[in-house]
């Protein structure tokens, strides 16, 4: 197993399996597992170690990181429900940066068009271009 650059534990599932069963408390080896089982396509895995990782606490990109990831694995799951808590928490949480804020409204507009409610689909929408970088909202 290899810890990145940033200092976070990257590795197959039963690599990163064993630094959750000595450190149960590390939510950074839970959103990494998490990721590690949604690159295999076990989204099911993904979801229940990505809510570990934001129970247990992660600090404020990871968790941003997590919850758009969580989202994204509870589509690939059928909980579109789910998926627009996710993106919602994050449009809740105001990150500053504009491309992360603008992902999560495309990300939710896609799931409530998918779910078949245009009208939430379209407001966030509007949204998406008001965060677009030409826009003319944001000359305001």
């Amino acid at each position: 197993m290899l810890k990145d650059a940033m200092g976070g534990y990257r590795g197959t599932v039963t690599e990163i399996s064993r630094i959750i069963i000595e450190q149960p408390d590390n939510a950074e080896a839970w959103y990494n597992r998490g990721n590690a089982w949604s690159s295999c396509g076990e989204y099911d895995g993904a979801v229940r170690d990505y809510t570990m990782a934001i129970n247990i606490g992660l600090r404020f990109r990871e968790a941003i990181n997590a919850y758009g990831n969580r989202g994204m694995a509870r589509i690939e799951a059928g909980d579109l429900d789910g998926a627009i808590e996710d993106f919602s928490e994050i449009i809740a949480r105001k990150p500053k940066n504009r491309s992360i804020l603008r992902n999560a409204y495309q990300k939710r507009a896609l799931v409530n068009e998918k779910k078949g409610d245009r009208k939430c689909a379209a407001v966030d929408r509007s949204m998406v271009a008001m965060l677009l970088p030409n826009s003319n909202h944001n000359n305001q």
